[in-house]
Order: structure tokens, then sequence, then C-alpha cells
């Protein structure tokens, strides 16, 4: 996963919106969006290879979502799998401050992480290139492939369409993200960070949606939670090139006492 985009507590609709790109080698096989046979309250997509995922939200509403962090010349072979740090967390019940701070003791042994970890409630950021956990506030947000909400191109249009979305209309909102997700402009020299990848690998990686022939973006997904608890995914898988294979709807309403999310109470302490 190379961009996601999310909005805690800010849409007067929808108090958790999650847009998110994951950009990945086509090659590597991949379970689409669904619930999980062996996890059946979890929903989401499936590494194949490593195990994992970058992407995920249960009926009790945790939520989990991961970037790796480009840093050339960092990777370790033999290194434990990241999309496990997702996983493990949609199939558990420790809370995600705890779960956060737990990561934290074992988080040099991953090659370049960055995790965000929440439920109904809370949200908590930890990356292996941070001292600790940090709490993530009510707002607007945008991850990519540094730290959060590190202002990087794609970041900032992404950041900007969430805080342009209608306050209306689920195809409208839905629609809004999806073009954001979509923008395949590469940014100019003059804004693209230095990872050690070289200026033409920047230009490659710099659009919110990466299209080559052997890596590039993989699924777009779109998730609103609206303020009744009713989730609303909608995701798009894609091919070499970019082309698109297939969208995947999938639409749950969470557990809850009362079946409300009450996720407008959201509190980042």
């Amino acid at each position: 996963m190379c961009l996601i985009l999310f909005a805690l507590g800010h849409h007067p609709r929808y108090p958790l919106i999650i847009a998110a790109n994951r950009d990945e080698s086509y090659r590597r096989p991949t379970n689409p969006l669904g619930f999980w046979a062996h996890s059946p309250d979890v929903a989401g997509g499936q590494d194949l290879e490593a195990g994992g995922s970058w992407l995920g939200i249960t009926r009790q509403g945790r939520w989990a979502a991961l970037t790796n962090y480009r840093q050339a010349g960092s990777y370790r072979e033999g290194a434990p799998s990241r999309g496990k740090l997702v996983s493990n967390y949609l199939e558990g019940t420790i809370d995600p401050q705890a779960y956060a701070e737990e990561v934290a003791l074992d988080a040099a042994d991953y090659n370049g992480f960055n995790l965000i970890v929440a439920d109904k409630l809370r949200a908590f950021y930890i990356s292996n290139r941070t001292a600790s956990p940090m709490p993530v506030t009510l707002g607007l947000h945008g991850l990519s492939n540094h730290l959060l909400d590190t202002p990087w191109p794609k970041v900032t249009l992404g950041v900007r369409a969430l805080r342009d979305l209608p306050d209306e209309g689920v195809e409208e909102i839905r629609g809004a993200l999806f073009d954001a997700l979509a923008v395949r402009a590469v940014a100019a020299d003059r804004d693209l960070p230095n990872t050690g990848v070289g200026v033409p690998g920047e230009r490659i990686l710099s659009p919110p949606f990466i299209a080559a022939e052997s890596y590039g973006t993989r699924a777009s997904t779109v998730i609103l939670l609206d303020d009744e608890g009713h989730v609303s995914i909608r995701e798009r898988a894609f091919s070499a090139m970019g082309i698109l294979a297939g969208t995947t709807p999938l639409d749950f309403t969470l557990e809850s006492d009362d079946n409300r999310a009450r996720v407008s109470t959201l509190d980042a302490r």
C-alpha cells in the first residue's frame, strides 16, 4: 500500500473515510476484498505470498492500514512480513494503543513500515522510523511511503480531495475519492522527495496512481463508515499498466449494543 488518505470525525455524514491505493508487483498473488474464511469478522484483501494484509476493517469497527517506508538500500531479506502487523491486529482483540506499544518492542526486526491501527474510538500511528507510537488526531490525514502527513505531492493532492468532499450523496463522495486515487500526473521535479531511487524512479512513483509494466497500483479501495454504523466498501482491481480488472462491493453493519457506530466521538487521547 503506497497511499492512505483518511478522515477521522471530520465529515458530517461519514465519521470514518478511507481511500487507499495498494502499489505492488503484479506477480504477487493476492486475494481481493472479502471476508476472510479463517476470520469471518475481518474484511480486506490478503497477501498470499507472505501472509497478512495491507488494509482491513472488522465487524466490530477495528481497522488497520499499512505502507512501506521507502529508503533505498535499507531492505533486508528474511525480515518478518509487515503485512502480519495488519492481520494480527484485525484478528485480535487488544486495543489499538496497547497493540501499537507491543509492535514498538519488535519494530526494528521489520523492514521500514508505517502502520495505523484503530477502533471506533481511537487511532494510533507507529513506524519503525520514529521513536514511539503516537495518537492520531481528528481531522484529515495522508500517508505514503514516508512518515504520517509528510506532504509528498500525492499526499497533498489526496488530503485536498478529502477536504473538498461534498456533504451528501454517497455516489458523489465515492466518485470524488476514486478520482483522487486515479490521478496519474507526474509531480514536478522540484516537488519530488529524495528516497534514494533516483529522479527517474521518483517520477514514476510520484503520482497517486502508478501504472507500469511490472509494478503499479493493484487496487484502489474506498471505505465509508456512516454515523449509523453502516460500512460501504468498494474496491477496484487493476492489472499491468493500470487496466481496470474489476470492482468488488462489500457492505455490512458494525456490531454494537445499539447498532450505532458512535464513531463521531473519536478520541485520540
